[in-house]
């Protein structure tokens, strides 16, 4: 063969793949029968529901089975009891297409190589508290030197809880850190097994009931404190199907502009009531805090150094073998396509890496 032909017909190969590639993207393929969304908590009832960011609201209210329900797409919602780290095990396993994930957890399956992206800000600056018992000297982090303190290991709790406590001086050899899930923390600070536990509003039950108080709150104390979660789709899903994605994030990002209204504050707070917690546990939890900010779907810079801060924190503590990178794990295009097809373009305010402001949209947020 001469160098010629070999050349030509290496270039009508190349030219073959390009225009193959580009069809591909055009036509991504037949639709799936089934969207598979994991979230990272077990919920409550029949089927599972739960409060505290527009995902809940999505499939509390059959939003997406609305959505595809013409398509003859079903909507299959997974609820994980064992939180962000069983979700990690099923991305791994193939078996979910999006993820509605905290922070640490999905930072952990970045670092060992699964592929996904994030797609939309779903739970945001979300609260982290310190409950002890009722008669406990605890009133402060520092004052909880030496103690047994219970934290939800892998989860975005547990990252939120070390970066609070080093902020305060405190590392993690200065006490007894003992992983414990949700209820089994709540069952040992009732029964004084512990001195102390991280957790989220369903530490005020216990104060309810008397068995406990609640001392700290991050978002009283530093927004560096605070919890970040999101919805992320598999690589693997997001080529294939690209309009499915954004289906997904337009449903997703119509319901965070419905409840982002403070007419609607009493009706979110009602709808999240019907889940795990009381509407009232909502009500003190987003306390000052506009429902522009809390409900925000944006990617914006505060988000993805909140990641980057929690990927470093992550590798020093060992948690991750290598720290991942962070900047294109956010992937944008369907978010941007959804806000201007909504006309939602500097609805919601968008913050800095340093937690401030960008620009003037705070009276508005307000």
């Amino acid at each position: 063969m001469t160098l010629q032909r070999w050349l030509g017909l290496g270039l009508a190969t190349l030219l073959l793949a390009v225009f193959t590639l580009a069809a591909q993207a055009q036509n991504p393929g037949p639709k799936p029968t089934t969207v598979r969304i994991g979230v990272a908590t077990g919920g409550v009832g029949a089927p599972p529901r739960t409060g505290g960011s527009t995902t809940g609201i999505v499939n509390a209210q059959g939003l997406l089975e609305e959505e595809f329900e013409r398509d003859g797409i079903q909507v299959q919602w997974i609820f994980f009891k064992g939180a962000g780290p069983a979700v990690n095990e099923a991305l791994v396993n193939r078996q979910l297409d999006f993820a509605w994930q905290g922070d640490l957890p999905s930072i952990v399956h970045r670092a060992g190589g699964v592929k996904t992206r994030i797609i939309a800000g779903s739970g945001v600056r979300n609260g982290l508290y310190l409950g002890v018992p009722p008669d406990s000297s605890v009133t402060r982090l520092e004052d909880l030197k030496g103690k047994r303190v219970a934290v939800f290991k892998g989860t975005n709790l547990h990252l939120a809880a070390v970066r609070a406590l080093a902020a305060k001086g405190i590392k993690e050899s200065d006490l007894k850190l003992i992983n414990l899930d949700t209820a089994s923390a709540q069952a040992a600070l009732a029964t004084r097994d512990i001195d102390a536990a991280f957790g989220y509003v369903e530490l005020f039950s216990l104060r309810e009931k008397g068995a406990a108080k609640v001392v700290w709150s991050a978002a009283q104390d530093s927004y560096r404190f605070t919890r970040q979660t999101v919805l992320l789709v598999t690589d693997d899903f997001a080529q294939r199907q690209p309009q499915v994605v954004q289906r997904v994030v337009t449903t997703l990002v119509k319901a965070a502009k419905v409840y982002s209204d403070e007419q609607q504050r009493s009706e979110l707070f009602a709808q999240w009531g019907q889940a795990e917690l009381p509407e009232r546990f909502w009500r003190e939890d987003f306390i000052g805090q506009p429902l522009r900010v809390r409900l925000s779907p944006l990617l914006d810079p505060f988000l993805v150094a909140r990641y980057k801060d929690a990927a470093a924190q992550a590798h020093a503590l060992k948690l991750t073998r290598s720290q991942p990178e962070i900047d294109s794990w956010f992937d944008r295009r369907w978010l941007d396509a959804a806000l201007k097809e909504l006309k939602l373009e500097g609805y919601w305010p968008e913050y800095g890496a340093d937690g401030e402001l960008i620009g003037s949209k705070l009276a508005a947020a307000r």
